[in-house]
């Protein structure tokens, strides 16, 4: 990882300094700046750019702080200052794309607070255009949004976005004025999908909802395992009028954060702390003491918004490349889809065409008839098939590597036709529905409002549930949510205790439940296909239910007891077993629905969290001074 801005060498505090040596250096920081935006974000190796770019804004930085008056007496402007804190701050989010460290979106945070807060782009002149001052506030809202600073930031970012589009109307092009208006609408919808439920505890695998690694039940040391790990995730997500901000999609935004450790770790719940000042001034040094240096990495993670399907081979090549030898690559795949002309159905999913033999040149049968069209999900306008459909047996060149499929689309049983004639490694697929309930709070449509239920159940399983109750959320009471979390993390480790002891369990899934991000998911995928498979709408409607391949043991399936009784504990909490068919034989949950919340079985599921923990805004840094 590249030095940071104050971690890079002493530059600017030598003898003879002079302002000219400042705007030099101003020139060259721009064209390394320059540099690093327009690369890919693709690949392992960190290009030299980033280091190069980093020591000259390390050197600007120390000019600034330690010349400042000379500076100013030299021309230096408060807006120039400004700007110089805000490539820092996306420099670092820059490197957290490569690296998927949310220490960096913690300091870039810092350095677009600071711009922010000393207000260094306010009464500037011509230089800071209003665009410019839009995406600035743009780019550090999407931070803000990933590092869930909800309470206080996002709603005073999304009021200063409003007013100043509002304010400099007149100083845009008619074209100029509406897209930025649909970028402030975009920004609405976002923060819509799931306003209800903000806060209510982090996407981010957490340890005051989920067990530590160490703790989480394994399998028994008989049982052949690999050891591998989830090192790399693609996440592409396309829909017409999806929910989105900028290239994040509200399933893709969701499904980033699932994938990564929530930076407190164990010490905020074990000591607690106080963050409600947003100055960074004289503050200790929490941002540093709450990185816990016993949490895995973040898996690498590339985000994909509509692309192409030649440039979505490449990243999927490129990093298969990369993939370490102990290492599980991730494909997360949401798009709609559309059904072939074979009179393939969700029904006969089964009958999929699993021969491709058609893809071998040197078969003589080749066919192009509509008759023999497959099943493809659409990541574009549909004008351009073969640059923007794909299809499973894309996918099959690269089972050469462990993959963990997700595919969350109308089309996703397409994709079994994979099992069974992989490269060299089984794939482990979470299969979405093929169609979307209707009842209660998800529609046929709903991925243009709230986001795909299937993902949400992944990503955030109680919110799901309650959405799908009829629950939307804005008088839901915290305590009884957070009852309702300890409930719901016990019956995921009754199922994964089931899991872990099953002599039947895949090898694949073996490999899974060894990984705790991806154990999580499979959990949830359980608790979805549990759920959806007893509520009542949905029950018995093979179009309406998830699916997995390979599949799980019987042991955790929707009609086992263990389910039913796991799925009834969470419903009768709420209130709403009625909603759901279960068999008379199922053993209701013992005592009453607030004891039970409170006796999970979980160990550290009933923990409270401290407040500031969750919904706090931190804003300092051991290495930022302003």
């Amino acid at each position: 990882m590249a030095a940071s801005p104050q971690q890079q060498g002493q530059g600017g505090s030598g003898g003879g300094w002079s302002p000219e040596q400042f705007w030099s250096l101003l020139d060259k920081a721009d064209r390394r700046f320059a540099q690093v935006r327009d690369l890919p974000l693709v690949g392992r190796q960190e290009p030299d750019a980033f280091a190069k770019a980093f020591r000259a804004y390390t050197q600007l930085w120390r000019m600034q702080q330690e010349h400042r008056h000379r500076l100013l007496d030299a021309g230096l402007r408060r807006w120039q200052v400004g700007e110089i804190a805000a490539r820092i701050a996306h420099l670092y989010y820059a490197q957290y794309q490569r690296t998927a460290d949310t220490a960096l979106l913690s300091e870039a945070f810092v350095f677009y607070h600071a711009v922010l807060d000393r207000a260094y782009f306010l009464d500037a002149d011509h230089h800071v255009t209003p665009a410019k001052h839009l995406r600035f506030l743009a780019r550090f809202l999407l931070v803000a949004l990933l590092l869930a600073r909800r309470a206080q930031t996002v709603p005073r970012l999304i009021a200063d976005i409003r007013a100043l589009l509002e304010d400099s109307k007149k100083s845009f092009q008619e074209a100029e004025y509406k897209e930025w208006k649909h970028v402030v609408l975009e920004i609405l919808r976002f923060l819509r999908a799931d306003s209800a439920f903000m806060n209510m505890r982090p996407l981010r695998y957490s340890y005051a909802f989920d067990l530590p690694p160490d703790k989480l039940p394994t399998v028994p040391p008989t049982v052949k395992k690999r050891g591998l790990v989830l090192s790399d995730a693609i996440l592409c997500s396309y829909y017409p009028n999806e929910v989105k901000f900028t290239d994040l999609s509200i399933d893709v935004f969701r499904m980033l954060q699932c994938l990564e450790w929530e930076p407190c770790g164990s010490f905020a719940l074990n000591n607690g702390y106080s963050a409600h000042d947003e100055s960074g001034q004289n503050q200790p040094n929490l941002l540093k003491d709450l990185r816990d240096a016993a949490l895995p990495p973040n898996p690498l993670k590339t985000i994909l918004n509509r692309p192409s399907v030649t440039h979505f081979l490449t990243v999927l090549a490129t990093k298969c490349e990369e993939l370490p030898s102990n290492g599980i690559m991730l494909i997360y795949l949401s798009a709609a889809g559309e059904m072939g002309t074979s009179g393939c159905c969700p029904d006969t999913g089964e009958k999929v065409v699993s021969n491709f033999s058609k893809f071998d040149i040197s078969s003589t049968s080749h066919t192009s008839s509509k008759e023999e069209k497959e099943p493809c999900l659409w990541l574009g306008c549909r004008e351009t098939e073969g640059s923007n459909c794909i299809y499973p047996g894309d996918l099959i060149p690269f089972t050469r590597r462990p993959l963990f499929l997700v595919i969350d689309s109308s089309i996703s049983y397409a994709f079994k036709s994979i099992h069974g004639i992989e490269r060299g490694e089984t794939a482990a697929m979470l299969l979405s529905p093929s169609s979307r309930s209707s009842a209660a709070g998800f529609s046929g449509d709903s991925t243009r409002h709230t986001g795909s239920q299937f993902t949400m159940f992944l990503t955030a399983p109680l919110q799901a549930f309650c959405l799908l109750i009829g629950n939307s959320g804005t008088d839901i009471n915290r305590d009884a949510y957070n009852k309702a979390e300890a409930l719901l993390s016990s019956s995921l480790n009754e199922w994964a205790t089931t899991l872990v002891a099953s002599s039947s369990l895949h090898p694949v899934w073996v490999e899974v439940l060894g990984d705790p991000l991806l154990r999580r998911l499979l959990l949830r995928f359980i608790f979805c296909r549990a759920t959806l498979s007893l509520f009542k709408p949905t029950s018995g409607k093979a179009e309406f239910l998830p699916t997995c391949v390979p599949p799980l043991p019987e042991s955790v399936d929707a009609e086992s007891m263990l389910s039913q009784s796991c799925v009834m504990r969470v419903a009768s909490h709420f209130g709403t077993a009625s909603q759901f068919a279960f068999a008379e034989i199922t053993t209701w949950p013992d005592g009453d629905a607030e004891e039970a919340g409170v006796t999970g079985s979980s160990g550290t599921a009933s923990k409270a969290v401290p407040e500031a923990g969750r919904d706090s805004d931190i804003s300092y840094s051991s290495t930022s001074s302003f």
